[in-house]
């Protein structure tokens, strides 16, 4: 991800959900709390709140994002978002 890029926050623990949007401030970057030279960090910051957050349930429920990373493998931190999933997502918290 690039400074600038726009993710999706998600809670992975107990809610399971889709929160709110991000944008990417730094980019990767040695994970200083650890030794391990296969993590990495990267900095962002709140752009906002999505109006409704949207469930893992939801997005596993949705056809149109039967492909989702997040589908797949719900387990990654860091995933990749196609374009018209983010759309969706965003449509989806509208709603």
């Amino acid at each position: 991800m690039k400074v600038g890029d726009l993710c999706l926050f998600y809670h992975s623990v107990n809610e399971k959900s889709i929160v709110g949007i991000a944008k990417v401030v730094k980019e990767y970057y040695k994970d200083p709390t650890t030794d391990d030279h296969r993590w990495y960090v990267m900095d962002v910051e709140p752009v906002r709140k999505l109006k409704r957050s949207i469930t893992l349930a939801e997005v596993k429920a949705e056809p149109r994002l039967n492909d989702m990373q997040l589908v797949k493998y719900s387990r990654l931190s860091v995933q990749s978002v196609k374009e018209d999933e983010f759309g969706i997502i965003l449509e989806m918290s509208e709603q």
